[in-house]
């Protein structure tokens, strides 16, 4: 005998929730009416109580900042606005002063992604300025927001992947440095075009005479126009090679002028006196050391600054093997070389029992080489720098033959020892002044 089931008892649908077929139109109902905005469904479900916060609050289809992307290029600026995931505004413009009506003192509020490059500080401060939230993107994971995909790469796209990437909250976030060290990091740039720059002229004077069959005998770039004047070539090859040698004569007091600004902000900085402890490490490397780091608790051990660096070997593991080839080579490739150069300074050192850093670059050298050796000491040269930096220490070779870098706060350091070594870093810092060099360049002057 079949019974019959009765069928549960629902609340009534709202009006708004019955699904009609597309194209169908409700008797009774204007075309006005169909037109209006959809509005947040109403709540009935049993025990709930008869009006939402957000019927009582009303809708907030907005959020209370807007969404803003700008791709920063070297002759135009793309703007794009997002909200709701609907682009409302989009514009390129030739400077950051056009942009006023939109992100100027006076307009509304907004995040603000723009990615890291040369003019990015300066936007930066001219954005929180006028009191937006500026965020810089890490451009080493741009791939990550969707930049670059499927082959299309524009301004406006880049703009438009930043501001969508803004409204949903996954920026990755870059260091944005202070205001001090980016002073310093301008000036080691001065520094090393300058550097460069005398570097090339001195490799094409002594290619121009292997050219006329002779030789310059090697000598120390500072002094490299008074050996030339006083080797005594050809009147032809005088005349050749002047140009070059009246440019390296007027760059010397234009170097020298710009280490002495290094020199000057680095004093303002005490941990470069606590950096140049070590050896191999003088004004030069100290200094770019903390322009490019900026701050030691950024990095929670040594391994992350090393990777900072990219001195740590790069990586393709997948289905169980693992393929580690040469390292990364990421971040600053200028701080990168001069650790190596550091490096280099340590391994060349004729005492081997003199410092625990000499010995475990040499060991190293023997097993893998010297080219190995000099990249791994660099790499493990930054550890110690940054746990230096991190512990307010100086340099202590005991303390490091003992220790790792991570280890190193452990060790109990004297004052007689911090004094000696703080004395030492010191003198290098007088050295760099190199007085000698000037008075040599002066003499060599016709």
């Amino acid at each position: 005998m079949a019974t019959d089931t009765a069928a549960p008892v629902t609340s009534p649908a709202a009006s708004g929730s019955i699904k009609r077929p597309k194209g169908g139109r409700r008797a009774g109902r204007s075309r006005s009416e169909e037109k209006s905005a959809d509005l947040s469904p109403v709540a009935l479900a049993t025990g709930t109580p008869t009006r939402s916060v957000t019927q009582v609050g009303g809708a907030k289809e907005r959020s209370a900042m807007r969404s803003v992307g700008l791709d920063l290029g070297a002759k135009k600026i793309s703007f794009c606005e997002v909200q709701g995931g609907r682009v409302v505004g989009r514009r390129t413009v030739g400077s950051l002063a056009e942009l006023d009506d939109v992100l100027g003192p006076t307009a509304p509020k907004a995040r603000v992604a723009i990615e890291a490059c040369r003019e990015a500080w300066h936007v930066h401060d001219v954005l929180t300025g006028w009191g937006h939230d500026v965020q810089m993107v890490d451009t080493t994971r741009v791939r990550k927001l969707g930049i670059g995909q499927h082959g299309r790469k524009t301004d406006r796209i880049d703009a438009e992947v930043l501001a969508r990437a803004v409204e949903s909250g996954h920026i990755p976030l870059a260091h944005v440095l202070s205001p001090a060290r980016r002073e310093l990091r301008m000036q080691l740039s001065v520094r090393r075009a300058l550097v460069e720059t005398r570097a090339q002229y001195v490799a094409a004077v002594r290619g121009l005479l292997r050219a006329k069959g002779n030789r310059l005998p090697s000598c120390d770039v500072d002094v490299f126009v008074v050996r030339f004047r006083e080797t005594g070539f050809e009147a032809d090859v005088v005349e050749l090679c002047a140009p070059m040698l009246d440019m390296l004569v007027a760059l010397e007091p234009q170097l020298t002028l710009v280490e002495r600004k290094v020199q000057q902000l680095s004093e303002c900085e005490p941990i470069t006196h606590l950096l140049m402890t070590v050896p191999g490490v003088g004004v030069i490397v100290a200094a770019m050391f903390v322009a490019v780091i900026d701050e030691a608790k950024r990095f929670s051990k040594a391994h992350h600054v090393e990777s900072y660096l990219g001195l740590v070997p790069s990586e393709d593991s997948s289905g169980g093997k693992r393929r580690v080839g040469a390292i990364s080579k990421a971040g600053n490739p200028y701080l990168r070389s001069l650790l190596v150069q550091a490096a280099w300074c340590i391994l060349r050192t004729r005492d081997a029992a003199a410092d625990p850093l000499k010995a475990w670059g040499d060991a190293v050298a023997q097993r893998r080489g010297k080219r190995i050796a000099v990249v791994a000491l660099a790499r493990r040269l930054a550890g110690v720098l940054w746990a230096m930096w991190r512990d307010g220490t100086v340099y202590d070779p005991a303390a490091i033959g003992k220790a790792s870098a991570q280890g190193t706060s452990a060790q109990a350091q004297i004052t007689e020892h911090r004094a000696k070594a703080l004395s030492q870093a010191a003198a290098k810092a007088t050295a760099f002044s190199r007085p000698q060099r000037r008075s040599l360049l002066q003499e060599g002057n016709p």
